[in-house]
Parts: structure tokens; C-alpha cells; sequence
């Protein structure tokens, strides 16, 4: 068993172990776990706080599981050689949400309940990535899922769910995001407003140009007014935005609980790619940023888990 491959296990073992005791009442030792400074990269508003309390009690009083709702890309970015699908990022978030929450399920007989909520469903109009591609990736993400169940505890639920789904029809989600992207333009009265440099760079990363929108000069501003429609939709908030549900995500919003990928990343799993970094102490899983990807120069090395499939679990890169 070579180093990487050990660490790797290491990692996933170390989920099997039960947590210390509790030195607090149970509601308050259930909000300082999902509080922890460890896990969480950003202050959370004092409101959301309160929600979070709120969740937590309404959660007890119905001895129902704590749960939480990440809200993801649900795609590989196309610029890896890794997609459409999920490779050591995606598994490596899941072992750092796992210790997040754990010490929940080791204390709290409910447990937790922790969703992975897809946006995958625009991605083919936004980001013209074909819906196959989405498809497989899902396909894969479960397939992580189920992998990791036998390391966590039973009372531990790890789900993967998507806006698409909470739709009859493709039909009827078009003519819904049309429906926000009317009314957005009249807000704007018929015209679509400029961008900032940093919402043209994220389109610049993600969007994969097609021969018409490379003769346009406002693809940019109408991919994003896309986009905008796609966030007001009416059957997406109400999936998460509920009493029970605590709203975790990977950047700063308000009213959500920001939350790191890793110990020492917080670029998206699903627009960046899994490697181990090598340190004076050992090794440490990171996930590299296209822009992070370009500035180091990892060496692949070649790995073998028993039940981890797929196309990117043979190999692993390693910066040194």
C-alpha cells in the first residue's frame, strides 16, 4: 500500500470513530457543531443564527434528524480532463462534511439528514454542457454516496436531490425561468444591465462558448440574465428554504452557513479537481482551482480503493 492510497483510507476509517462526549445541553451542543469554526470559512449573520437555533429545536421537538441542504453546481467543469464526472473533490468534500457533522449522529439518536441539492438542471442552457454529461456525473455522485455509507454511521443520511426534479417537466421548468426572465427584464425596464468584471470572469470560466455566442457581443450579459431567471424559479428556494432546513453553501451568502470544501480549500468541488498536497507533516487533501491547477505542476500518481470505481479513482494527483 503506497502513501497516498494509505491516506486516502486513513481518511475514510477515521470516520468510524466515535466522537468525545458532549460537555452541553443537547440543543446547544448541536448548534456549536454545526457552528464549528473549523468547517465554517465565514461569518453567519445573527439572523440566520437564530434560524439555525430555530431549526435545531423544531428538529428535537419532532425527534427528527438535524438536517442540512448544500446547494451545488451538480457538474464537472468542462475544462478538466476529469469531467463530466465527479473525481477526488466531490469524494473528499463528502469525507469533510461527514467529520462536520458526525459528532451528530454520535450523540443525537435522529442524526442527520445532509442533502446535496443540484443546480444541474440550467447547466446545459447556461454553460452549454450537454445534459448527458450532467446525467452521468449525477450518476457517479451517488455512487460516492453509497460508497461512503458504509464508514458513516446508519443514522448519518447522505442524499443527492435536484431542482429538475421538483418539476413535471422539462416543459414546465422552461416556462418557468422564462416566466422570471420576463419579469426581470421589466424590472430593468427591457434592458439587460452590465456586468462587473467579476461576474464576466465566472461566465468567462464556466460558459462553453458556442460559435453564435462568440459573434456576441452581450452573450455574456444574456447568459447571465439566464441565470438570474434560474435563481428565482418558483420550485427551487421552497425545497430548502423551510423551518427544519439548515442552508449550507460554499461562498459567503447571507442567511446560509458557509462552509470550506476541505480543511484548507474553498474553491467548489465540482469546479475544481481533488489532489493531495504534500507537507512537512505528511499529506492533506486540497481541491485546485482551474487558475490554482495552472500554477503547480502535481505529479499523478497511481491508486487503487476497493469500491471506487469510475474513470477518475485510478490515479490521484500529487503536489509536492
Amino acid at each position: 500500500m503506497n502513501e497516498t492510497q494509505k491516506y486516502i483510507i486513513d481518511q475514510l476509517e477515521s470516520l468510524r470513530e466515535k466522537s468525545t462526549d458532549r460537555d452541553k445541553s443537547l440543543e446547544e451542543f448541536l448548534f456549536k457543531t454545526v457552528m464549528s469554526k473549523k468547517f465554517r470559512k465565514y461569518s453567519v449573520n445573527p439572523e440566520y443564527q437564530n434560524h439555525i437555533r430555530s431549526a435545531i429545536e423544531l428538529n428535537v421537538k419532532n425527534k427528527e434528524p438535524i438536517k442540512v441542504t448544500l446547494v451545488f453546481g451538480g457538474y464537472k467543469l468542462w475544462r478538466f480532463e476529469e469531467a463530466p464526472e465527479p473525481d477526488w473533490a466531490e469524494l473528499f468534500s463528502m469525507i469533510y462534511y461527514a467529520h462536520w457533522l458526525k459528532p451528530i449522529a454520535d450523540h443525537y439518536k435522529p442524526g442527520v439528514w445532509f442533502d446535496f441539492y443540484s443546480d444541474d438542471v440550467i447547466v446545459q442552457y447556461i454553460d452549454n454542457i450537454p445534459e448527458e454529461d450532467t446525467r452521468q456525473y449525477g450518476k457517479v455522485f451517488q455512487e460516492l454516496l453509497d460508497f461512503l455509507k458504509k464508514y458513516i454511521p446508519n443514522n448519518f443520511k447522505m442524499t443527492f436531490h435536484r431542482v429538475g426534479d421538483q418539476y413535471k417537466s422539462e416543459e414546465d421548468f422552461l416556462a418557468d425561468v422564462e416566466s422570471q426572465k420576463k419579469k426581470l427584464l421589466e424590472k430593468y425596464g427591457g434592458k439587460i444591465p452590465h456586468l462587473s468584471e467579476e461576474q464576466k470572469e465566472t461566465l468567462n470560466l464556466n460558459v462553453r462558448l458556442t460559435p453564435e455566442q462568440e459573434k456576441n457581443k452581450r452573450w455574456q450579459e444574456e447568459v447571465q440574465l439566464l441565470h438570474d431567471a434560474y435563481i428565482l424559479v418558483e420550485k427551487r428556494r421552497p425545497y430548502y428554504r423551510t423551518p427544519d432546513k439548515i442552508v449550507a453553501i460554499t461562498k459567503k451568502i447571507d442567511n446560509t452557513i458557509a462552509v470550506g470544501t476541505t480543511k484548507t480549500s474553498i474553491a467548489k468541488f465540482w469546479a475544481g479537481v481533488g489532489a493531495l498536497k504534500k507537507t512537512e507533516s505528511g499529506l492533506i487533501e486540497t481541491i485546485l482551482s482551474p487558475s490554482q491547477l495552472s500554477s503547480v505542476n502535481p505529479k499523478w500518481e497511481t491508486i487503487e480503493i476497493k469500491g471506487l470505481e469510475g474513470k477518475n479513482f485510478k490515479q490521484i494527483r500529487v503536489v509536492y
